[in-house]
């Protein structure tokens, strides 16, 4: 197919937003639809005013959606919304979820980290996992992609090459993440307002956090055996950004170059992912905007062990870049239409 037609569910959260800003200049997609029940019948530029201009649909409710019309859906509703919605799409419709309800593949664990039981059963056996450099034939072949949360893509990218070649142990892996505001979504809150963030750092969800389980769901395919993570997040005074800073265990007779190394070979030919030069530290600001992930590899002080620093943008690789990618993967376009945008910097 030239051209889709792609409907935006929940248009109007950052998600939605950063959608639109890498849809409109796709070559192979219009967007027919968008919709926002609080927001029905603004336009989006009402909404956003840095996307006025662009000849877009006015928002509209779900159920004014033609969805005969539509080749694909990113659905941008908030977790535990969007089992039964989509379970209602027609079966010509292929959906990328950016929610957390189809991500995790034990419906029982699901219900356990979310608090309510999963209502499209059927449907989860079906979805497939969207950390696309990892899954990329499965999603090629898929109808429904269960887009990966922000932390654990900063988090997988990285460990599960190393756990597929058995260059780290499968115990003691700690992973230490901080994001941007915007992880948090849209929606007031009181966490999130400026006097609370301003000046301050906090970690949150100790222990508890619904990202621990999905990534290690990732790790523990990729290692053969279960895996266990210490997951914290901490909230950073910044709009976007993640961070995250993971520390290992090298397996028998591996160094830290070789774990580089095997990164390096491993996303070679990936157009997103990138290891950077020895010695040098990625930050945030160095793929701010864009839906570049870069991974850093240090010696730890302590014998045996290394520090990994994987960085990415939470709204963009984190969430709708990663989302664009995997539906350029779908319907067999170039990986990369919509997403060469080079980072923001300073």
């Amino acid at each position: 197919m030239n051209t889709i037609n792609a409907a935006i569910v929940g248009a109007s959260g950052y998600t939605g937003a950063e959608l639109v800003r890498l849809l409109i200049n796709h070559p192979n997609v219009t967007i027919t639809a968008m919709t926002a029940d609080r927001k029905a019948g603004m336009r989006m530029a009402d909404v956003f005013p840095h996307l006025g201009g662009l000849n877009l649909p006015d928002l509209v409710t779900m159920d004014n959606v033609d969805w005969s019309n539509i080749d694909v859906c990113f659905c941008c509703l908030p977790h535990g919304t969007t089992q039964e919605f989509i379970a209602s799409l027609p079966q010509n419709v292929r959906i990328v979820d950016l929610s957390a309800d189809f991500r995790l593949k034990d419906i029982e664990e699901y219900r356990k980290w979310y608090g309510d039981k999963h209502r499209a059963p059927e449907l989860q056996k079906e979805a497939v996992y969207g950390l696309t450099e990892i899954k990329r034939d499965e999603i090629a072949k898929a109808r429904l992609v269960a887009n990966p949360g922000c932390y654990p893509t900063s988090a997988q990218l990285p460990l599960i090459p190393l756990l597929k070649e058995k260059k780290i142990g499968t115990q003691g892996i700690i992973i230490d993440s901080k994001s941007g505001v915007t992880g948090a979504g849209r929606a007031p809150k009181e966490g999130t307002l400026f006097c609370e963030v301003s000046d301050a750092i906090h970690a949150y969800g100790v222990g508890t956090h619904r990202h621990g389980p999905e990534i290690e769901q990732g790790l523990s395919e990729a290692a053969g055996e279960n895996i266990f993570v210490s997951f914290t997040p901490h909230l950073m005074p910044m709009n976007r950004g993640i961070l995250s800073t993971i520390y290992v265990t090298l397996a028998d007779n591996v160094s830290v170059n070789d774990i580089r190394t095997s990164l390096q070979n491993t996303y070679a030919n990936e157009p997103f992912v990138r290891v950077v030069e020895e010695g040098n530290s990625p930050a945030t600001r160095h793929v701010r905007g864009s839906n570049y992930c870069l991974i850093g590899v240090f010696a730890d002080r302590t014998p045996g062990r290394a520090i990994i620093v994987c960085v990415e943008d939470n709204v963009v690789k984190g969430a709708s870049g990663q989302a664009v990618q995997n539906m350029n993967v779908m319907f067999g376009f170039e990986e990369t239409a919509g997403l060469t945008q080079q980072p923001m910097f300073p």
